[in-house]
């Protein structure tokens, strides 16, 4: 396996949590939180797949939105954590913490090593 590209079901179990840290360290919008993303080692994520989780947690309250002027260009679309998004955030960073957890110890828990 490329170490440098996680496996889809993992980056699909995984967005929600690294969307709502990127946003959490400020006034953001997509293009610069896939560049927050790709910078922190999750990788290259595609537009179709940022956008739409972007307006989900839009609708869902944990992401305010606001239209803003672009740099020279079209305007762009401005986002920032709410605190249920914080809740949600630290809700389930928790709970990742704990899961992977699990997840190593059942891997370093082999026969050679057990």
């Amino acid at each position: 396996m490329d170490l440098e590209e996680w496996p889809t079901e993992w980056l699909r179990a995984a967005l929600e949590l690294a969307v709502l840290g990127a946003a959490a360290h400020g006034t953001t919008y997509g293009y610069e939180l896939a560049s927050r993303l790709a910078a922190n080692g999750i990788g290259q994520i595609k537009g179709g797949t940022l956008y739409p989780l972007l307006g989900r947690l839009e609708r869902e309250g944990l992401l305010d939105a606001r239209w803003g002027p672009g740099d020279g260009g079209p305007g762009r679309k401005y986002y920032n954590l709410t605190p249920a998004g914080r809740d949600r955030l630290a809700a389930l960073a928790e709970a990742w913490r704990r899961f992977s957890a699990h997840i190593c110890e059942l891997t370093e828990r082999t026969p050679d090593n057990a």
